[in-house]
């Protein structure tokens, strides 16, 4: 029997890179996210294609039942030297899900296993949270542990791909605290959502992060402010004087300047980098529609937050 999973893209509002730190964090699932179908098979394998969002495939690949249920060790190294990237990483996952929950697999059957995203790949939306989280669900196991155990993180794109309304998030030691907010500010007419026109790394983004932080406690207290005051704002000015002061902020912890700084500094808005900087999105509040400016400097994907965020 067929069966299928979804989950939900994300965006995170505030408190990047802190976040793995344990400071609550304002997060969003966005409308674009990513299923998972799977068909039993009598063969002994998992046949694995992935398609973009234009049907283009990105991985297709078939792995042998053995591969996945053999114990560390076991694999044939010259095996998985010879796929791709994609493929490692896949057959790790699969490898961990399988040590998490082992009788899926129990049977000796196999799987024809199909992941549709609808947004694009390199958009930065959460390609691997959310396949983390069909997988997970898959498997029947937990997903923060399954992403713990494999790509590492916060979680809050689990957190996001599990919610359909936005969240606040905090990581802890156990289980992380995830509260679902109203967050539906009165100008959400006036915030877009600008590509960048490049995929940053999260784990290099975050390695950088580690290796620059500074551990001051009174700016992870401000941050977290930020969130709460972020939440309450009704009014476009307020929200973008917020903003401002989030980029400030992390531009002390990051030693890094704006994005607004480093591209757009004649831009008449506010602009605040969304996740890793220097790529991805960027979330911009202007009073105007600000997609005329941007599309004259090469950023032509400006999305409104109406088309982006997800509503119920």
């Amino acid at each position: 029997m067929e069966k299928r999973f979804y989950s939900n893209g994300k965006l995170l509002i505030s408190a990047e890179y802190v976040v793995l730190d344990g400071v609550k964090a304002l997060a969003l699932p966005t409308v674009g996210g990513q299923d998972l179908c799977v068909i039993p098979l009598e063969e002994p394998i998992v046949h694995w294609t992935s398609y973009d969002v234009d049907g283009t495939v990105w991985l297709d690949e078939t792995i042998l039942l053995d591969e996945v249920t053999a114990l560390e060790g076991e694999v044939n190294p010259m095996m998985s030297e010879s796929k791709n990237p994609f493929y490692a990483t896949l057959l790790s996952v699969l490898q961990t899900a399988h040590l998490m929950n082992p009788e899926l697999l129990s049977s000796g059957s196999g799987f024809r296993v199909e992941t549709h995203l609808s947004f694009p790949r390199l958009w930065g939306l959460g390609t691997s949270s959310t396949w983390i989280n069909n997988v997970a669900q898959w498997f029947e196991v937990d997903a923060f542990e399954l992403l713990e155990r494999s790509f590492g993180g916060s979680g809050y794109d689990i957190a996001c791909a599990q919610h359909n309304t936005p969240i606040t998030y905090r990581r802890t030691e156990n289980k992380p605290e995830i509260v679902s907010v109203d967050f539906n500010p009165p100008f959400a007419d006036n915030l877009f959502f600008v590509y960048l026109n490049q995929k940053q790394s999260s784990k290099e983004a975050i390695q950088k992060y580690r290796e620059k932080k500074n551990h001051l406690s009174d700016v992870f207290s401000s941050i977290e402010k930020l969130t709460d005051e972020l939440l309450l704002c009704s009014d476009l000015m307020n929200f973008q004087e917020l903003l401002l002061k989030h980029e400030a902020y992390l531009k002390v912890i990051l030693e890094q300047d704006t994005v607004q700084e480093l591209l757009f500094s004649d831009f008449s808005g506010t602009i605040k980098s969304l996740g890793a900087w220097g790529g991805d999105f960027v979330l911009v509040a202007s009073e105007s529609n600000p997609t005329p400016y941007f599309v004259a400097k090469g950023y032509t994907t400006v999305i409104p937050y109406s088309k982006m965020i997800l509503s119920c």
